[in-house]
C-alpha cells in the first residue's frame, strides 16, 4: 500500500482536515473569514484615526475680570501700533504730527500697563499682532488705521460700560474712554483739519451720542490685526 506523502507523518485528524470542503461548509467558512477581515480592518481604522483638537484660544475670563482683559487686549493692540509708528515714522511726518503721535503712544502704553498691573496674575498673555495690512511708510495708511483703532476703542468702552459690575472699574473705564475720544478727534483733525469730521455722523448718532459696540462686534473688527486667538465666550452679555 502506497503512503500518501501529504498525510505521512501526521495524525488521523490531519486526514479529516484535508477532506474536500462541501458547498455549504465553503460558504460558512468564507463568510466567517470575511467577517473577521472586516472586524480587523475596522479596528485598524479606529486605532489610526487622529482626533481633531480645536484650539479654543486665550480665554479672557468672565465677569469684571473678563471685561478688564478684553480692554487690556485692545490696549495691547493700540500700544503696539503706536510703538511701531514711532519706530518707523511715515514719509513727510511733521514735527507736530510726531509729537501728537508720540503723546498718543505714551497714553496707550500707560493704559496697557495699567490693565496688566490691575489684573495681576489674572491678566492674559502678551498678544501677537498682525500689521501686514498697514503701510507704515504711508501717512494715509497710518492715520487711517489710527482713526479706525481710536473710533473702535471708544465704541468698545461705550459698549462694555454696562457690563461692568464694580463701580470703581466703571469709573476708571469712563476716564479712559474720554482720553480715547480725544485721540479719535485729534486723529480726525490731522486727516482733515478743515472739516467737522472730528465728530462725524459715522461715530455720533442723532442724539449726539457716541456709538457703542458689543465685545463680539469689536473683536470681529479687531481680529485681523490680532494674531493670537482670543476666546470671549465667557464674557458677560448683560
Amino acid at each position: 500500500m502506497k503512503t500518501n506523502k501529504l498525510t505521512s507523518g501526521h495524525g488521523p485528524g490531519f486526514e479529516r482536515l484535508m477532506e474536500p470542503i462541501g458547498r455549504r461548509k465553503f460558504f460558512f467558512f468564507g463568510a466567517a473569514a470575511l467577517s473577521t477581515v472586516a472586524l480587523v480592518a475596522s479596528g485598524c481604522k479606529k486605532s489610526t484615526t487622529t482626533p481633531v483638537i480645536t484650539d479654543p484660544g486665550v480665554n479672557l475670563g468672565s465677569g469684571d475680570v473678563g471685561i478688564l482683559n478684553y480692554a487690556y487686549a485692545l490696549e495691547q493692540l493700540e500700544a503696539a501700533f503706536y510703538l511701531q509708528v514711532a519706530a518707523t515714522p511715515y514719509s513727510g511726518m511733521s514735527a507736530a504730527e510726531l509729537q501728537i503721535l508720540n503723546d498718543i503712544r505714551d497714553h496707550e502704553v500707560a493704559h496697557r500697563d495699567f490693565f496688566k498691573s490691575a489684573l495681576g496674575a489674572m491678566a492674559i498673555q502678551n498678544l501677537e499682532v498682525n500689521f501686514t495690512a498697514i503701510n507704515f511708510s504711508s501717512r494715509a495708511s497710518v492715520l487711517g488705521t489710527a482713526k479706525a483703532f481710536e473710533d473702535l476703542g471708544v465704541s468698545a468702552y461705550n459698549g462694555a460700560g454696562k457690563l461692568i459690575a464694580d463701580p470703581g472699574y466703571l469709573l476708571l473705564a469712563g476716564k479712559i474712554v474720554s482720553v480715547e475720544a480725544r485721540h479719535a478727534a485729534t486723529i480726525r483733525d490731522l486727516l482733515n483739519s478743515r472739516s467737522a469730521d472730528f465728530a462725524g455722523d459715522d461715530v455720533i448718532d442723532a442724539n449726539g451720542l457716541d456709538k457703542a459696540r458689543t465685545p463680539s462686534e469689536v473683536l470681529a473688527i479687531a481680529g485681523p490685526f490680532i494674531k493670537t486667538k482670543l476666546n470671549a465666550s465667557n464674557l458677560p452679555t448683560t
